[in-house]
Order: structure tokens, then C-alpha cells, then sequence
């Protein structure tokens, strides 16, 4: 057994013929490890869906290699049975109750008790007793939550669940996430929700056009990332001397109406030089703006290169 749930190697995806289709994966080389929650993270488009129908064996690649905890995921009925799977637009037979559905969903899965389903649809506020017909978007959702969790799988996949949850469910989601990461359960999420992303995972892969752009500690994208910062002094600073320390960008001091000063800049990578700059000054002020996971992944995609001849990607 090796020490990777999901493993891809030169995965490629094409659509329709080389001249004229659509390449959804272009090499892409990324090992999502056991017992780690992985955000996956990419616009419309990107080949995010693509790549996680190739791990359900829902399609078949046109070159490359895939492996789902230690498998070959074609054709192999018993590795379904180790996996949740949650899209996200969950649809099912309308004609069942929503307890029918899941009870039966279990059944397919050796069975799971139904004190656990009556536990995870009172945590979601899911009516058992209705007909999957009559709920809304939510609810239908809410029961794809919970067939997804309800037999504890070695492996959730996660592809833009909470569409249609609330933001009261959306974060008791959340927690069921953080609750199997904690369990030693591994998970792979494609999410829009980039809150959800930085509460939950440990790393993240960046994907554009098929390609990963980065693949990355959420905590060290974080830590690199650009900082708005403003520090208030008492007196006059020297200014020339602030405005080009390392690690600033259009970094500016200017004079406050009580005789002080203030510097603005932008600052990437560790404070540690800027504090200790700054000590050398009566300090009365220190902001700074911690950069959120939805900012650094949109200067990823702005700054990575294009692909050569691309078709574009799909899903």
C-alpha cells in the first residue's frame, strides 16, 4: 500500500478528434495523500469535473495513468464501495422518501445503520419523511451530504457540494469535513467557496486550461502572499530608508497632520525586517490586512501563463 489515495501521472483528456476538440487535462501530475483534506481549486472550465469523473471511472482518459487508494479505478465495483461522492447538483429517483433512498443507497454499500442516516439528517435539518420529488435544491443536496458521509468512506470526493446549502448549513458542512480530515479520512473537495477551502484543507491545487499552476500549503500561500500594511509613527521617519526595505512594494511614507508619519506599502513574504525597521521609530499604529485564500488564487491564475495552441479546457 502506498501512501497516496489518489494518484495521476501525465493524465490526459481529450474530447473529440486532436485538430479540432478539446483537451479538459493536459498532462496533469498531482498525488492527493491519505488522510489529507486537498481543496481543488479552478474556474468553469478549468478540467476540475474532468479529472474527478476519470477517478470514478465515470470516463476513460486518453493517455496517462490513474490510481484510486492503491487501485485501478476501471470496471472495479469494490473500490466504489470505499468512496463518497458528492456532485453538485445530487439528483436521484423523485418517487423515494429521502429515507427510502438513502436506506437503499446503504444497502448498496453492505449496509449502513440507520441511526447513522437519522444522525446526519438531523444535523442538516433533513426531513426523512418527504419525497425526493418535493424538495428544493437544498434539501435534494442535503441528502447527497448525507449518502456521500453516511458509510464513512477511505476516500469523499467532493465536487462543488454545498450548491444550494444555506450559509448556517454550508458551515455545518464544514465541520463534517474538518470531522473526517480529523478521522483520518482523506478528501478531495472542489469547491467555489474559497472560505470552505481555507477552513478545511491542508493544501490546494491551482488548475487553468487542464494544467496545474501550483500545487501548495494553504498556510505558506498564505504566508507569501501580498499584505497591505500601514504603520503610524509619532515623529518624522526616514523615509528613504523605510521605502526600500526588501519585501516592499510601492512602499510610501507620508506626513500625518500632528507631526507624524506614515508608511503604506505592500508587503510580501515575512514581516520580520519591517518590524524590526519600524522598532527603531515611536510606533502608535500597525495595520496589516491578512490576505484571504480567494485573493492569492486569482493572482495564481492572472500570473500563470497560457497555454500554446490551446483549445481550451472542459469541466
Amino acid at each position: 500500500m502506498t501512501d497516496s489515495a489518489v494518484q495521476a501521472v501525465a493524465l490526459v483528456k481529450r474530447y473529440g478528434n486532436a485538430r479540432t476538440g478539446k483537451t479538459a487535462l493536459a498532462g496533469l501530475d498531482l498525488t492527493v495523500e491519505r488522510g489529507e483534506v486537498f481543496g481543488f481549486l479552478g474556474p468553469n472550465g478549468a478540467g476540475k469535473t474532468t479529472f474527478i469523473r476519470l477517478l470514478l471511472d465515470l470516463i476513460r482518459p486518453t493517455s496517462g495513468t490513474v490510481r484510486v487508494l492503491d487501485a485501478d479505478p476501471r470496471d472495479n465495483a469494490a473500490l466504489r464501495g470505499r468512496i463518497g461522492y458528492l456532485a453538485g447538483d445530487f439528483r436521484i429517483d423523485g418517487r423515494q422518501t429521502a429515507r427510502e433512498a438513502l436506506t437503499y443507497l446503504g444497502d448498496l454499500r453492505g449496509g449502513v445503520p440507520a441511526g447513522r442516516i437519522a444522525e446526519l439528517a438531523e444535523r442538516l435539518d433533513l426531513d426523512l419523511t418527504r419525497r425526493i420529488s418535493t424538495l428544493s435544491k437544498g434539501n435534494r443536496q442535503k441528502v447527497g451530504v448525507v449518502q456521500a458521509f453516511m458509510h464513512t468512506p477511505e476516500l469523499l470526493i467532493l465536487d462543488e457540494p454545498t450548491s444550494g446549502l444555506d450559509p448556517f448549513l454550508q458551515q455545518r458542512f464544514v465541520e463534517m469535513v474538518q470531522e473526517a480530515g480529523a478521522g483520518g479520512q482523506t478528501v478531495l473537495m472542489s469547491s467555489h467557496v474559497m472560505s470552505e477551502v481555507q477552513q478545511t484543507c491542508r493544501r490546494v491545487g491551482v488548475i487553468r486550461e487542464g494544467e496545474l499552476v501550483t500545487v501548495a500549503d494553504v498556510d505558506k500561500l498564505r504566508q507569501s502572499a501580498h499584505r497591505k500594511v500601514e504603520i503610524t509613527f509619532a515623529g518624522p521617519v526616514d523615509a528613504e530608508y523605510l521605502e526600500a526595505l526588501p519585501g516592499l512594494q510601492n512602499a510610501a511614507v507620508t506626513a500625518t497632520p500632528d507631526g507624524g508619519s506614515v508608511l503604506r506599502a505592500i508587503l510580501t513574504g515575512s514581516p520580520d525586517t519591517l518590524v524590526k525597521a519600524a522598532a527603531r521609530y515611536e510606533t502608535t499604529g500597525l495595520l496589516a490586512e491578512e490576505p484571504e485564500l480567494e485573493e492569492i488564487f486569482f493572482t495564481f491564475y492572472q500570473d500563470a501563463p497560457r497555454r500554446n495552441g490551446s483549445k481550451g479546457a472542459a469541466a
